[in-house]
């Protein structure tokens, strides 16, 4: 019989850290193409490809801003995803390109949350809406931290401002 696999509590577990509040309304864009290993047997992207994309987008706009995830998972921090919520408009083809824009909504204390936007690049139609919630947590002991690490917590701020 195997171990059952730590789990993070619910979200709503978690402490707020009033301190820590920033927000934002500026959108990353990260540029993608359908290739045919994205796609399903009729050519349509799968929808784990937007999934991919999605945290290609966020780990590149975090990098945009000084943070690099393989250093911060190097230190110990990391920053999985706890809540996803996404909602198809139009298919995307084997071929087309598409953009998808990411923007921090709101940080409260260790809780990220991000939103996407995933646009057909020739067209401009939106197929993909997401939001997603990352919180930080101790990759040796799989805990929630308290905190964010200074240099991401200041980064973040920077994100949030105009």
């Amino acid at each position: 019989m195997t171990e059952p696999q730590p789990q993070l509590p619910p979200t709503t577990a978690l402490v707020e850290d009033h301190a820590l509040h920033a927000t934002t309304d500026k959108w990353f864009e990260y540029v993608v193409k359908a290739h045919p290993h994205h796609t399903d047997y009729g050519g349509i992207v799968w929808h784990g490809a937007y999934v991919t994309w999605m945290e290609e987008a966020r780990v590149e706009c975090l990098q945009s801003i000084g943070i690099n995830f393989t250093e911060l998972v190097r230190l110990g921090c990391d920053l999985p995803v706890v809540e996803l919520s996404m909602r198809y408009h139009r298919s995307l083809k084997m071929g087309q390109g598409a953009v998808v824009k990411t923007r921090m909504m709101e940080m409260k204390g260790v809780r990220i949350d991000w939103a996407y936007q995933i646009q057909n690049l020739d067209t401009n139609e939106l197929c993909v809406s997401a939001l997603v919630t990352l919180v930080a947590i101790d990759r040796d002991n799989g805990k929630i931290l308290r905190r964010l690490p200074p240099a991401v917590q200041e980064a973040l701020v920077k994100l949030s401002r105009p």
